[in-house]
């Protein structure tokens, strides 16, 4: 098994150096097959571009409409796993359009979503013919990595951070002598897609520094030595980013510093591949 390591290690590296690093050959050839265009067929490729992604978002916007009530029951379900329905707490409209506001808010952020992944091979198609073939996997490989970081952070403030952000606020709220017993719906949906959305966000943080390593504004070392303040900044973000507990804090804060460590070694291996390539 020792001498199977080392040849994993060094098929990884050759495929690793393949997809995102090119020779003088490639970049040459890629060059050569970049034929100026006039300035006007660029602003028809961007018109087009523009007008499919619209439509595309206006598609997924009216597919999406006939599930906006399933949206909200769905939206509820971290109140129904913390149990403070069984307490008296309920969801409920106060105004007579809040039908009509939920609906037109699951529609535009569903529609959103949903069409996502064809607006963003629409502006694929616009950007990619300008770039070279190893830039063309770097921004696909941050994208794709992106999309998974965020799916991953509003995952996990679904299925463990919400519930015990609610029964922490209700235990505040009964502390204070102020016990809530009728949540506005409105007000409700707007405090879980704001808490998913800021799971969502802060999980790029790492893909953030990955892409200013790669891009040689920060190195591995900068990184290892600043990792103390990262930490410290990482959990200071989850704090404010998150109800008032520590739980959620520490929910949010611990899977950020694996990234982070995650982020040091993949800016590394980009360091070691850019020197072999220049010896």
């Amino acid at each position: 098994m020792a001498h199977l390591k080392p040849r994993f290690k060094s098929r990884f590296t050759t495929a690793f150096r393949h997809f995102f690093t090119s020779t003088e050959a490639e970049r040459a050839r890629d060059d050569a097959q970049d034929v100026p265009r006039p300035f006007i067929e660029h602003f028809i490729d961007l018109r087009d571009c523009i007008i499919r992604c619209s439509v595309a978002w206006v598609v997924a916007m009216v597919v999406v409409a006939p599930f906006s009530p399933w949206a909200i029951e769905l939206l509820q379900a971290p109140l129904f796993a913390s149990g403070l329905q069984e307490q008296g707490v309920s969801v409920e409209g106060l105004e007579v359009g809040v039908g009509f506001s939920l609906f037109m808010t699951t529609m535009l952020w569903g529609g959103t979503i949903v069409s996502l992944p064809i607006l963003l091979y629409f502006i694929f198609r616009f950007v990619f013919p300008g770039l070279r073939r190893h830039e063309r996997n770097i921004v696909l490989s941050t994208l794709i990595a992106g999309v998974v970081l965020f799916t991953g952070g509003v995952w996990l403030c679904f299925s463990f951070t919400l519930q015990l952000a609610l029964e922490a606020l209700m235990a505040i709220n009964a502390w204070m002598n102020v016990p809530v017993t009728i949540l506005q719906v409105e007000a409700y949906i707007g405090f879980v897609l704001k808490i998913l959305l800021a799971f969502g966000l802060a999980f790029q943080f790492p893909l953030i520094l990955l892409v200013l390593g790669w891009l040689g504004i920060l190195s591995a070392d900068t990184l290892k030595s600043r990792r103390g303040i990262a930490i410290i900044l990482i959990f200071t973000v989850a704090m404010f980013l998150t109800p008032p507990d520590p739980l959620s804090q520490i929910i949010m804060a611990v899977p950020m510093c694996l990234l982070y460590e995650l982020t040091i070694l993949l800016v590394r291996l980009r360091e070691k591949m850019s020197a072999e390539a220049e010896e």
